[in-house]
């Protein structure tokens, strides 16, 4: 096998485990966990932000131990991070310690992606770099697209469902262990980078698309459960057209050669805001809410690996840093936008908060990649 495939491989299922299910599982079995343990809308959104506030601190973490250790390592730990995580969402008698559990989970996911990049750079040639990474970065897909036949299939029993996925994560520590390179930190690495305008113009975009998908990934599963009147049954369907979707996100990297990266970034902003709209909007039916489930996804996974290019391409000697920037600026929005999001679903109501979220999305459109001499960064 090729160092691309292996790579690519590995990589998609530890973004798959980390992102998938240690993350953006929660939205989808968080009505479930409501009822047992009355979180209510506030306490949701507190919890969902504490799992990205952990994400924030990781991912910093992660790029400088990436560029000290290697991504074997940091990947490694990254997976047995989530499997304690998830191990303890799956044991939590309480709302506290529920919330701890997610924070240990969603940090997982920031440890996870530097080091993939890392990997990338050390063992796959320069032409097949862009697609490698955002084919990893689409693990968060089929995570999401497994987490809803779990769900369908465990008929509620959400406890099981992440108890089988800390096992799940636990088996891919192994795998990483044994098959990534080193990919050990180069010569004069580290620090933060300089501060440029293409930089900023990263940071203030993905900041914006992180705050509005949570409007989905956080409060997803409640509000279209609400509007429609849908069990666990039907959010698992939603949840799997979300991941479904995201696949598409793979061919982030072909994309953006062929079209160029503000173009991509500019309509796919677009299709996160149609897609909101759909799923959680007074007049939604629900092949609505599945096709916007559906453009969610696909939308989500390929502006993540906009901004995954963007950022290593600002960076090519430092990829996981690079990475890290746009990465930790979509969970810096994600940690502030949850929290307000279930401020305005407890108050005004679904309508005036779904909106609003839709609208940060296209915002971030008002920033682009403009470096002096490029059009796409790489």
């Amino acid at each position: 096998m090729s160092p691309a495939m292996r790579i690519g491989a590995l990589g998609f299922g530890l973004i798959a485990v980390c992102y998938g299910l240690a993350r953006f599982a929660l939205g989808l079995f968080l009505p479930q966990i409501d009822a047992e343990l009355g979180l209510g809308p506030t306490i949701s959104g507190v919890i969902s932000g504490g799992s990205f506030a952990g994400y924030c601190v990781a991912i910093i973490a992660s790029a400088a131990l990436t560029e000290w250790l290697g991504a074997r390592v940091v990947a490694a730990a990254a997976a047995m991070v989530a499997a304690i995580g998830m191990a303890g969402i799956a044991l939590a008698p309480t709302p506290i310690l529920l919330a701890v559990a997610v924070l240990v989970a969603g940090s997982s996911t920031g440890l996870a992606s530097p080091p993939m990049a890392a990997a990338v750079e050390a063992a796959v040639r320069k032409g097949r770099q862009d697609i490698t990474n955002t084919a990893i970065n689409a693990g968060t897909s089929a995570g999401v697209a497994l987490s809803g036949p779990v769900a369908l299939a465990m008929a509620g029993q959400w406890r099981l469902a992440f108890g089988l996925f800390a096992v799940l994560a636990a088996l891919l520590a192994l795998a990483a262990a044994r098959g990534l390179p080193p990919a050990r930190r180069a010569q004069g690495a580290g620090g933060l980078p300089a501060v440029s305008s293409p930089l900023l113009r990263l940071v203030a975009a993905s900041f914006l698309m992180g705050a509005a998908s949570t409007a989905v990934w956080s409060f997803g599963g409640q509000v279209v459960a609400a509007r429609l009147g849908w069990g666990p049954a039907g959010t698992g369907w939603l949840w799997s057209c979300i991941g479904a979707g995201g696949i598409a996100g793979a061919w982030a990297g072909t994309l953006i050669r062929r079209f160029t990266l503000d173009r991509v970034h500019l309509a796919f902003l677009g299709v996160m805001s149609l897609a909101t709209l759909a799923m959680g909007s007074g007049f939604a039916t629900p092949a609505m809410a599945l096709a916007g489930g559906a453009l969610f996804g696909a939308a989500y996974v390929t502006l993540t690996g906009v901004y995954l290019v963007w950022g290593v391409g600002l960076l090519p000697d430092r990829p996981a840093t690079g990475l890290m920037v746009g990465f930790l600026t979509i969970a810096i929005g994600q940690t502030l936008g949850a929290p307000v999001f279930g401020l305005l679903l407890a108050g005004p109501g679904a309508s005036l908060a779904i909106t609003c979220f839709a609208v940060l999305a296209l915002l971030a459109g008002l920033f682009r990649y403009r470096a002096q001499g490029k059009t796409v960064p790489g």
